[in-house]
């Protein structure tokens, strides 16, 4: 067993955790940068992720993706009463005819999402946000995972040190391991030899 990477907040006064950990640092640990790898969730959920992401979808000119995904998980998760105002500033930025933002949505999807703003609710866009989310995951996400931008990132990343204090008390103790059975019988043989040669010493003594 041994210490944490770093050691764990809840129990100890150190607080390199979070500072590791913040929305955003200077430089990450290397196991934050390598989850960005496991899915594309993890990298969405990760707010750096998601800066890191955007920066190389900007050099692909294609970042008006994931500011419209943004957008959405904004309004899905935002105030009731703003929702109206929320998607029409989204439908005029990435939907409508010349949008400043415009996205490529299929006109399947369009129409049934034209046909939603008329009556405004929190989950009106999740066809749109859910094609732009797949566009993203089957292709930007892989090229990115492959991009110098990430590499250096990774590389650049940091590896905690191990905690030098045990969290756990009975860790501090010295250990001793246990005499093999082997030595444990021949030290009792030789223990019993020598009582019996001192019995046989001490009986001719006493004729004597």
């Amino acid at each position: 067993m041994q210490g944490c990477l770093p050691s764990i907040p809840w129990i100890t006064d150190d607080i390199m955790f979070w500072n590791m950990n913040c929305e955003t640092v200077a430089v990450p640990t290397k196991m934050r940068v390598e989850r960005w790898s496991f899915s594309f969730m993890e990298l969405l959920n990760d707010p750096m992720g998601r800066k890191e992401f955007l920066t190389y979808l900007k050099k692909e000119f294609s970042a008006e993706n994931l500011c419209f995904w943004q957008a959405c998980e904004d309004v899905r998760h935002g105030e009731t009463s703003k929702i109206p105002e929320k998607v029409d500033e989204v439908y005029k930025q990435f939907l409508a005819p010349g949008a400043s933002r415009w996205v490529n949505i299929d006109s399947k999807t369009m129409e049934k999402t034209l046909e939603g703003l008329k009556r405004p609710h929190r989950f009106v866009l999740d066809d749109a946000q859910m094609h732009i989310y797949f566009l993203m995951k089957k292709d930007s996400y892989p090229r990115y995972l492959k991009s110098d931008l990430y590499k250096n990132l990774l590389s650049r990343a940091i590896v905690p040190q191990e905690t030098k204090k045990s969290v756990f008390p009975f860790m501090r103790r010295q250990r001793h391991s246990s005499p093999s059975p082997a030595l444990t019988t021949q030290a009792a043989e030789d223990d019993g030899k020598a009582k019996n040669s001192f019995k046989s010493n001490s009986g001719t003594a006493s004729r004597l």
